[in-house]
């Protein structure tokens, strides 16, 4: 089984989204968090930092990341573990710096977060987001 890490970069109560390119063979032409594959040996908090790098060419803090959620997603015939993370601190301007994996990148409100590619993952997040305002 793939193991996946994403993660969700927030400022306020905004989170930055990818658009996956049409052309991928996971969840093609929708939005969703950046992320990746976790490479053998690698720790969940270590492909995020690697992956959000290589994406988005931020170096996040990770102290700042929590965790949302765990799932399994995908096909059945090829399933994946994906463990998702909340980020609110980076350094760095977050660009598409990875224009094979994204065609764009954008911000997005709560109130305007397109369909999610995964609903829990999606629900985690909103509910982290709204816990934190209060």
């Amino acid at each position: 089984m793939h193991k996946v890490v994403i993660g969700a970069l927030v400022r306020e109560d905004r989170v930055l989204l990818v658009h996956r390119s049409p052309n991928k063979r996971a969840f093609p032409d929708v939005w969703d968090l950046p992320g990746g594959l976790i490479e053998a040996g690698e720790s969940e908090l270590g492909a995020l930092t690697r992956e959000l790098h290589e994406e988005l060419g931020v170096q996040i803090a990770t102290g700042s990341a929590t965790h949302l959620c765990r799932l399994t997603a995908g096909p059945a015939e090829d399933p994946a573990l994906l463990s998702a993370w909340l980020v609110r601190d980076w350094q760095g301007t977050p660009a598409n710096v990875a224009p094979e994996e994204h065609d764009d990148i954008g911000w997005f409100g709560l109130e305007e977060l397109p369909p999610p590619a995964h609903v829990l993952v999606r629900t985690a997040l909103v509910d982290a987001i709204r816990s934190h305002r209060t």
